[in-house]
């Protein structure tokens, strides 16, 4: 009798560990889908398994804390708006020289976050941490900039890349702010 007891008390324990683990690991996946929005569906696209897709996001995530991300002065920002409307406006004259400017200036501002440039596949990876809404922008922008290389984009492919570029711009600019606005009102 002790021994029927003791196993039903061992199987009551196991399904408690592995109902805990489950809720656990939804919980985790929840968390990951909320904090990546579109990005975890691409994972999710790419690896073809929940699991080797959410072990991907959270990689990056410990990839990118051990970065020095900051946050850039106002003046900083300000300077580097202008740059983008200077861009911008040379587009209607030349919009392969705009689009590769846009594409240079956005790197600037990412080396200058912290953000390693260089690799388009690690920056969309690192980028998608902080930025997971607008790195499908940045996917889309240069998607079409590889089509201006090869010559066969046209001027409104070129423009919507232009729009691409500018939504990561903008969201790397304002998330900048928001930083500094935190760390100002931390040192006060």
């Amino acid at each position: 009798m002790n021994e029927a007891i003791w196993m039903i008390a061992v199987v009551i324990v196991l399904m408690a560990v592995a109902a805990a683990i489950y809720v656990n690991q939804r919980s985790r996946s929840r968390q990951l889908r909320t904090h990546f929005g579109p990005e975890y569906d691409h994972a999710l696209q790419g690896f073809g398994e929940r699991r080797a897709a959410e072990r991907a996001l959270v990689d990056r995530t410990r990839r990118v804390d051990k970065l020095e991300i900051r946050a850039l002065p106002a003046a900083r920002r300000e300077q580097l708006s202008s740059e983008w409307t200077a861009v911008q406006a040379r587009f209607v004259d030349d919009p392969a020289t705009a689009l590769h400017e846009a594409h240079a200036l956005l790197g600037a501002v990412m080396r200058e976050e912290g953000y390693p440039t260089g690799k388009f596949d690690e920056e969309v990876e690192l980028l998608s941490v902080h930025h997971p809404a607008a790195v499908q922008h940045y996917r889309a922008a240069h998607r079409l900039a590889d089509d201006r290389v090869r010559g066969v984009a046209a001027t409104e492919d070129m423009r919507q890349a232009m729009i691409h570029y500018r939504a990561l711009f903008e969201d790397l600019l304002a998330l900048g702010a928001r930083a500094a606005r935190r760390e100002v009102r931390r040192e006060a």
